[in-house]
């Protein structure tokens, strides 16, 4: 007898619709995202084929990773130019596209929930390995290379053999200066960079249950820094609360009926994961990465890792790492000089992240020599920043406070850095370049972001020096 299903294997077995011995699934895809980096060529391949999109009203544009973040303006050649074409194939297509400019407008992975485009039980794909956000809803989600683009536009099917299934179980009270960024960078520095590669992961465990939704975003957000294909967390209370009145979203008995469905995405008692990990939160402090892949992370509070200690397999790795970063090895974490903050990215430039990193700045200033640059995720969460008043705290503080879009988390708009910068960056990759040329990354949480740039170095925000208390009249 067959034993219980896992989550995964329930909404993998929903979306397949031919299986076939010895052959992979062809899957039915609910939602595709896309945005003007990696669908050019898709298009230019459907016109070759003399085919058209599917299902356009399946179909998400989003304009993001080129776009400049401090005017409506794209300056950038390269940059304009697949702005330009997403814009051309979106019309002659009949795709909605949120555009620069749009109320609407964000990075796809934070607009596409907030807009009620993401539901538990639903496939989505996009031409950008971090889809693997949306599995926070239950969903599963996934990067696709442009050939599948193409075949997604073509067929909204996506062929696929059925990945291996891991359980990651953060257990215990979560301590409240760790924030879900330090539990994926304790989990990468536990397993490695590629520690969850062929696997679908299943986040679990009370840490989870008690994180906001933001939380839970940024936490299957870099399952893709595992090697993993996706990340999954089952929907729960918390899920509903938050999709419950989004634009598209069914009121009423309708939304009942949805909950009612959304409610048997839960693994099975008796089912097996082909792999488990367990973290207990408890025992974790804020996490910093020292090396060039956020496998190469430890507590701020420690030092930089000798390679010599590492096994054969990684001292290589870790000896490049050091020397692209420049840093020794036993050097203080926190002694370590920056220049540059980034608070933003679809890892970490959500209302709550940025309501972290303000609550550290507040009645506090950037250290001189410091640029920080705070990018909200979307227009959305830049509005509702200014309603209550949070630019005001990173404008007060030294911040520049800018509009959206994936901005310096990668270096291929007009916000890249300059040779040999060290950033302190809330985005989900440090690997070298991926900022700018030589540019070095420290991946971190908001609150320890911002911490950082107001000391200069990297610093955990209970490190610093409490604020004076104003003088009574």
């Amino acid at each position: 007898m067959s034993g219980g299903t896992t989550l995964f294997e329930k909404v993998w077995n929903s979306h397949v619709v031919d299986r076939r011995a010895g052959e992979p699934d062809l899957l039915y895809i609910d939602l595709h995202l896309i945005h003007e980096v990696s669908s050019p060529q898709a298009f230019d391949g459907l016109r070759l084929s003399g085919r058209t999109v599917r299902r356009p009203e399946l179909t998400l544009a989003v304009e993001d990773h080129n776009v400049p973040t401090d005017s409506l303006l794209v300056l950038d050649p390269m940059g304009k130019q697949q702005v330009e074409t997403l814009r051309r194939n979106c019309v002659e297509h009949g795709i909605e596209l949120f555009r620069l400019g749009d109320r609407r407008q964000g990075i796809v992975h934070v607009v596409a929930p907030e807009r009620g485009f993401i539901r538990p039980g639903m496939s989505v794909v996009c031409g950008d390995s971090h889809t693997s956000t949306h599995g926070a809803f239950g969903a599963l989600a996934f990067g696709i290379g442009t050939t599948d683009v193409e075949h997604v536009l073509a067929t909204q099917t996506l062929s696929l053999s059925r990945p291996r299934t891991m359980a990651v179980e953060f257990t215990g009270e979560l301590p409240p200066d760790v924030a879900p960024k330090d539990l994926v960078l304790a989990l990468n520095a536990r397993i490695g960079a590629n520690g969850a590669h062929g696997h679908v992961i299943e986040y679990r465990g009370g840490a989870i249950e008690q994180m906001s939704m933001e939380g839970r975003m940024t936490v299957c957000n870099m399952s893709v820094e595992l090697g993993a294909r996706a990340g999954m967390i089952a929907p729960d209370k918390q899920t509903y609360e938050y999709l419950h009145g989004l634009p598209g979203m069914p009121d009423g008995k309708d939304f009942d009926d949805a909950v009612a469905y959304w409610e048997t995405l839960r693994t099975d008692l008796d089912a097996v994961f082909d792999e488990t990990v367990r973290i207990d939160v408890a025992t974790l402090t804020p996490y910093v990465t020292w090396g060039t892949n956020p496998g190469q992370a430890v507590p701020i509070g420690e030092r930089v890792p000798d390679p010599a200690t590492a096994t054969d397999a990684q001292r290589a790795a870790a000896e490049r790492a050091l020397d692209y970063m420049g840093l020794e090895p036993g050097m203080r974490m926190a002694s370590i000089e920056i220049d540059t903050v980034f608070v933003g990215s679809c890892t970490n430039g959500r209302i709550a992240d940025l309501e972290a990193a303000a609550e550290v700045l507040r009645g506090r200033t950037v250290a001189p020599g410091v640029r920080m640059l705070v990018v909200p995720g979307s227009i959305d969460v830049r509005q509702r920043a200014e309603n209550s008043g949070l630019h005001k705290v990173f404008i007060e503080a030294g911040a520049e406070w800018r509009l959206s879009g994936c901005s310096i988390c990668l270096g291929m708009n007009d916000d890249r850095l300059t040779s040999s910068a060290r950033c302190v960056s809330t985005s989900n990759r440090n690997y070298e370049g991926r900022q700018g040329p030589r540019v070095r990354t420290h991946l971190a949480a908001p609150a320890v972001a911002a911490a950082s740039a107001i000391t200069g170095k990297l610093t955990a925000p209970s490190d610093l020096p409490p604020l004076e208390a104003p003088c009574s009249p």
